[in-house]
């Protein structure tokens, strides 16, 4: 059974993948420019998945989900100030913030 500390941080987690995704998708392929830079593109493509991957691993009940949410943390926090260097992104910079305070809260624990 997951605590509920654990439960709300896989949630922001997939919230934090669906709109690293979505904003990759919809909105930098149509800005084009920076926001589909193979460098920034690729930040937001991993960031997508190590969210996801850590909420997967939360839900499986490892403990290894300490080693997820940390990588989780700090790709969220590099993610966030690429999308707010960038600009036109701040969903995604609010989510991916969200998301690396709530994984340091699980490795903290």
């Amino acid at each position: 059974m997951l605590s509920s500390e654990m439960s709300r941080c896989v949630d922001i987690c997939l919230s934090c993948y669906r709109t690293c995704l979505q904003t990759a998708m919809d909105h930098c392929l149509e800005m084009g420019g920076e926001h589909v830079e193979p460098k920034h593109f690729r930040l937001m493509m991993t960031c997508a998945e190590i969210c996801r991957t850590s909420a997967h691993v939360m839900l499986i009940g490892t403990p290894h989900h300490k080693h997820t949410c940390a990588e989780c943390a700090e790709i969220c926090s590099e993610c966030a100030n690429d999308c707010e260097r960038i600009g036109g992104m701040a969903e995604c910079v609010t989510q991916c913030r969200a998301c690396a305070n709530a994984c340091r809260e699980m490795v903290a624990q």
